[in-house]
């Protein structure tokens, strides 16, 4: 059984989206991992079909209901599913390339979408829930965010990539940020391709690659550099 991931979202319309096309749409086609849509509201119980309530102890906007949420959790996670329970949440620890791998080396996930102000912390504590962000910035709500999580980690499945290599050479895999990469035509607007990546000098080549990699590192995000980028 491959990849399987459970969004339980308000607005399921949502997905696949990108998920459905190019690689990682083949891939579902394939049967490659699976991915269930599953309305939130589906869950509540009033003639409203309210999933969302005032917060306690006042403040703006609303906050997603516990018991809905847990039900709806406990539907799409039952006893013994492994799969580990996400929520989207940009109070969340940040979503790494190692955190990618790791899910991608999984069964697969069940990832609630939040809305509105939030979800009420005792489904989350209650639930086990692990909270991720995608980046240090807002969203009207947790499925795009979802959306790149799988992105991220669908790619990295065996046989999604055509090329084995390609993942274990991009941005973040080696703790740097990914070199220059140029193709035909030779010559652009006056600029050339290196000379080292035509000369077939393989060790060179490495060499440059390395090089490069730790220089735009160095520019653009020097923390990756702080804390220790590995070496290939």
């Amino acid at each position: 059984m491959g990849f399987a991931a459970t969004v339980l979202t308000l607005y399921p319309e949502m997905f696949p989206g990108s998920l459905g096309v190019s690689l990682a749409g083949k891939a579902l086609e394939a049967g490659t991992w699976s991915l269930e849509a599953r309305n939130i509201r589906d869950f509540a119980t009033d003639k409203h079909r309210m999933v969302d309530d005032t917060p306690a102890g006042g403040g703006p906007g609303m906050v997603m209901k516990p018991d809905v949420l847990a039900s709806a959790i406990d539907a799409a996670s039952p006893e013994g599913d492994l799969r580990p329970r996400l929520l989207m949440s940009p109070r969340g620890k940040p979503l790494t390339q190692e955190r990618v791998r790791e899910l991608a080396a999984g069964p697969g996930a069940v990832i609630l979408c939040g809305r509105f102000e939030g979800v009420d912390e005792r489904v989350i504590t209650r639930r086990g829930l692990q909270e991720v962000s995608i980046g240090d910035y807002v969203l009207s709500g947790g499925e795009l965010g979802a959306l790149v999580l799988l992105d991220a980690v669908v790619r990295l499945l065996p046989g999604v990539m055509g090329h084995a290599e390609s993942g274990s050479s991009e941005s973040f895999e080696q703790g740097l940020l990914e070199y220059p990469q140029y193709t035909r035509p030779r010559e652009f607007e006056g600029e050339e391709i290196p000379a080292v990546l035509l000369s077939g000098d393989h060790q060179a080549i490495a060499r440059w690659k390395q090089a490069q990699s730790e220089r735009i590192t160095a520019e653009r995000r020097p923390d990756l550099l702080a804390k220790g980028a590995k070496k290939p």
